[in-house]
């Protein structure tokens, strides 16, 4: 026979959303979880409630962790340390009067968006906050990359749901997550791009595909600065956010993938494309393979080889002067000029460019 606790809780789990509207009015809701500080109602991301689930057991609707102190608990947990109730009967006594209360209905809710499609991926974005400060931004400079927290095409989701084969049955299904916006020539977002990130340390999450991307990616891209003769392309985004480290003002789009490189559509603006590509058969075929079909479309397209395996490493085992330099005596001289000299960089010597990518004179 249930018992008069568990019974009560199963009744709270079944309002979840409505328990967390009065208990915990600082918070928000985020996808299938209430978030908020603690369970004080503070205002903060660290205390999550599941919305949403079984009526029994670890996954079940009204379960609630804090992941900065480690407490969890359910709703009558959550109930008795928001009040400081300090005895089971007053607890149950005042879920028995939340339960009696008449409650308002709750905002009109969306409808869900398709799984996968453009809509979701909009809204997954902007679910997301700017980078600066964030364990996205953390990860990031780990990378070498430290001119990113500003970056509109970047964003930070703090619990970004994952779900994978691999994932160990007690490893929360959302992790944090740097959200990259895939947009089209126009500027409106197609997709969304995820590296879900290991909170304790900047690396990325310790499962099996730490990087999705969903939406519509065939043709568009992840872009950053407008272009407008000149453009760089390549696969990676980590590839990307490392050449603008080099060359800050070079229009860039990174396709996330070699087969999306090869089928990226071009701005009509541009007579120039350099195409980074990563030095891998799939990655230099996909950068052929592009070169080809800009030249038939009349753009003098260029390509720009790593030192390493590609422009990430080359920048995390060097720096970004060394990676200007490499990348200097492979632009024409007056994109040379333009995006190297004119950012207040040392001139990049012929010399010293082909010391760092291995190569003489």
């Amino acid at each position: 026979m249930e018992s008069a606790a568990a019974e009560i809780a199963r009744r709270l789990g079944r309002e979840a959303e409505a328990v967390c509207r009065h208990y915990l009015s600082n918070g928000r809701k985020q996808g299938r979880y209430w978030i908020v500080g603690d369970v004080e109602n503070t205002p903060g991301r660290s205390l999550y409630v599941r919305l949403v689930g079984s009526a029994y057991g670890p996954g079940a609707a009204g379960k609630w962790t804090d992941a900065a102190t480690g407490e969890h608990g359910d709703l009558l947990d959550l109930i008795a340390a928001n009040q400081n109730l300090r005895s089971l009967r007053e607890t149950l006594d005042e879920a028995r009067r939340f339960l009696a209360s008449p409650r308002s209905d709750p905002p009109p809710r969306r409808r869900p968006a398709p799984t996968g499609s453009p809509e979701a991926a909009r809204r997954l974005f902007a679910m997301g906050r700017p980078i600066a400060g964030t364990v996205a931004e953390t990860y990031l400079r780990g990378r070498g990359i430290t001119n990113a927290r500003n970056n509109s095409a970047l964003r930070f989701h703090p619990r970004c749901y994952y779900r994978g084969e691999d994932q160990a049955p007690d490893m929360p299904e959302g992790l944090p997550a740097l959200l990259a916006a895939v947009t089209d020539l126009e500027g409106n977002i197609t997709g969304v791009h995820r590296t879900w990130l290991d909170p304790a340390q900047p690396e990325k999450a310790p499962v099996d595909r730490p990087r999705k991307a969903m939406g519509r990616l065939l043709g568009h891209g992840v872009r950053f600065g407008k272009p407008r003769d000149v453009l760089t392309a390549g696969e990676g985004l980590e590839t990307m956010l490392s050449i603008r480290m080099a060359l800050p003002h070079m229009p860039a789009v990174a396709a996330l993938s070699a087969n999306h490189l090869q089928a990226l559509i071009l701005p009509s603006s541009v007579k120039r494309l350099y195409i980074a590509e990563d030095a891998d058969d799939a990655g230099r075929a996909a950068a052929e393979a592009l070169a080809v079909r800009a030249r038939t479309e009349g753009l003098d397209a260029l390509r720009l080889a790593p030192s390493g395996g590609d422009f990430n490493e080359d920048l995390q085992a060097y720096d970004a002067a060394a990676l200007a330099e490499l990348l200097a005596v492979q632009l024409a001289p007056e994109d040379a000029a333009r995006f190297i000299l004119s950012n207040g960089r040392q001139k990049a010597s012929t010399h010293a460019a082909m010391a760092v990518s291995g190569k003489t004179s």
